[in-house]
């Protein structure tokens, strides 16, 4: 078992929501750090039709344990009615609680108990570089970075039950849209704008839907833990910026089924677009583990200058490229950006054999920048 860098074990008398998409390893994180704590798994169809036909059971159950002890509840989003009875517990009983969960779009649309700020929230994002020994780029480019993806040859009959599970047992059987067939034809189009300003409009027209539907897609992939939106930097001094968000899927290995691409080699676009991916997968996740009280966002003008990734208030400026010897014309968006916050470090990211400085641009090997981002070393 992997080590993984999310810290859940060391957090003492507190509960926690421990959420993450499918298959990031939530269940086998658990079970490798509690193995002697009670864990109810909602995924087992006897467990759930326990709970689920009388909640009260919980209660009366783990009224018998002493104080202080833990219980995991695992798919907690699939019973929202025992998030009052762990609420009890909580505060009557001092029992504390990890619960789990793919989704909780379905708690908050039921206006249901969310502990009323008695549970830390936690997210458990796929693998990072820094978890995976001999990390493979290559291989975590065309793969995507889902345990059970990762760590095949090849992904593609994973990939493909993935998003089949994701669209029966998430958006089907929580009923979250009333079309699976658009749905399905929705995800491929929002995979043509991964990485990609999103244009409303223009999605709605290809999916042969309303504008006001494609947000609400957007907002159920988001809320199922599928995608990201990442907001634009907008503080702006003298030039004017674009506002509206970029898209990105959760892991760049759905993106990539999505697209029907298939080997992926570096030289080649589709390289491009999925090792900006990658590192911005990497970031979210970092800064999501380590930094949660910074932001992450993107920066374009209309005049069309842009930066990948803003960290905070303009403290960092990352651009990401995959060319194996960063040119001078790669650098004109940080430069132009400079120009507005000049305190602001300036970074590129990109396939160079060794690190250097080209003016006051920083410019990191991948797996350099990688292991410079999990030690702390940018911010």
């Amino acid at each position: 078992m992997l080590s993984r860098k999310i810290t859940i074990q060391d957090i003492e008398n507190e509960s926690i929501f421990l959420w993450g998409a499918r298959q990031t390893g939530k269940s086998t994180l658990l079970k490798m750090l509690f193995p002697d704590k009670r864990i109810i798994d909602l995924l087992k169809s006897d467990e759930f039709e326990r709970y689920n036909r009388r909640p009260a059971l919980l209660r009366e159950e783990l009224s018998l344990l002493p104080v202080n002890e833990l219980v995991i509840i695992d798919e907690i989003q699939k019973i929202p009615a025992l998030l009052d009875e762990v609420h009890w517990l909580i505060s009557n009983h001092n029992l504390r609680f990890i619960l789990s969960g793919s989704s909780a779009r379905k708690l908050r649309r039921s206006g249901v108990n969310l502990l009323g700020g008695r549970a830390i929230r936690k997210h458990l994002y796929p693998f990072v570089s820094a978890e995976i020994p001999d990390f493979d780029l290559v291989k975590a480019c065309n793969n995507g970075m889902l345990p059970r993806h990762y760590l095949v040859e090849n992904a593609t009959n994973r990939l493909h039950a993935y998003v089949g599970d994701y669209l029966q047992q998430e958006i089907k059987a929580e009923a979250l849209t009333r079309n699976l067939n658009t749905f399905s034809r929705f995800m491929e189009i929002a995979a043509l704008s991964n990485g990609e300003i999103l244009n409303y409009n223009n999605i709605a027209s290809e999916c042969g839907v309303s504008a006001p539907t494609v947000k609400e897609y957007f907002s159920i992939l988001e809320e199922t833990l599928i995608g990201y939106t990442i907001p634009a930097f907008t503080r702006n001094v003298k030039r004017r910026v674009i506002q509206s968000p970029k898209f990105y899927y959760f892991d760049v290995g759905i993106a990539n089924f999505l697209l029907k691409r298939t080997e992926i080699n570096p030289g080649s676009p589709e390289f491009g677009h999925a090792f900006e991916h990658l590192i911005m997968q990497e970031l979210i996740a970092y800064l999501g583990y380590f930094k949660p009280q910074l932001s992450l966002s993107y920066w374009r003008t209309t005049s069309g200058y842009e930066v990948d990734a803003i960290i905070g208030n303009a403290e960092t400026a990352i651009e990401i490229k995959s060319s194996d010897e960063v040119q001078s014309h790669h650098t004109k968006g940080l430069k132009a950006f400079s120009e507005e916050f000049p305190d602001c470090r300036l970074i590129i990211v990109s396939l160079d054999k060794n690190p250097r400085r080209m003016n006051n641009v920083e410019i990191y090997p991948v797996l350099q920048f990688l292991s410079m981002l999990w030690s702390g070393d940018f911010f």
